[in-house]
């Protein structure tokens, strides 16, 4: 019996918002979009006191991966957190808990009596 592959589609899914989330410019954008949502972009490139070009490139970024949604809005993009991109690394963490008591694999050293 084979292991199964290491990158089966949902870790690809989790890698990709783990790498979409692992900067800190794009963690300040995420929380700016959960103070006010419906954010304009030229208010990000303020609040977030980088250039515009760089602002847009994360921004860029975090709709790719599907954390954030954009809608043109005359001449301004409004953007806004789409929370259920959060669900497939919300599961994943969860499921993450400390093995048993004694449960370890990692050979413990044996005491002296």
């Amino acid at each position: 019996m084979s292991n199964p592959p290491f990158s089966a589609p949902s870790d690809q899914q989790l890698c990709d918002l783990a790498k979409a989330l692992a900067h800190p410019a794009r963690l300040r954008i995420l929380r700016l979009l959960l103070a006010t949502p419906g954010c304009i972009g030229g208010d990000i490139v303020d609040a977030v006191g980088l250039a515009q070009s760089t602002v847009s490139e994360h921004l860029r970024i975090l709709k790719a991966a599907g954390v954030i949604t954009g809608e043109i809005a005359g001449p301004r993009v409004c953007y806004a957190l789409n929370a259920a991109a959060f669900d497939p690394i919300t599961e994943f963490m969860a499921s993450l808990s400390s093995p048993a008591q004694g449960a370890c694999c990692i050979p413990q050293p044996e005491v002296s009596k």
